[in-house]
């Protein structure tokens, strides 16, 4: 199983080596408000997707759990998501 899982992400990397990393921003920007903005503004965040009510609720689950963590740890997260940003997207 580990040598099948290896060898799939081998086959990844070289099939994906070229791709597009122009959504990253609004990745880590969608990733920051879950860590950061409050639940009203980040549901309101979610609307432009028009996603179906069980997939926002699982989004918002998902922020309520980020949101019992230390405002320390999430504002560090969202830095570490800024670096990403900086490293990936500028190369």
């Amino acid at each position: 199983m580990k040598i099948l899982a290896s060898i799939l992400l081998i086959s990844v990397a070289l099939c994906c080596y070229e791709a597009d990393a122009a959504a990253c921003p609004t990745f880590i920007a969608e990733s920051t408000a879950n860590l950061l903005a409050s639940e009203s503004v980040f549901r309101a965040s979610l609307s432009k997707y028009g996603a179906p009510p069980e997939a926002v609720e699982a989004k918002l689950q998902v922020k309520r759990c980020t949101d019992k963590m230390s405002l320390g740890k999430r504002v560090l997260f969202g830095k570490v998501l800024g670096e990403i940003v900086l490293r990936t997207c500028t190369l």
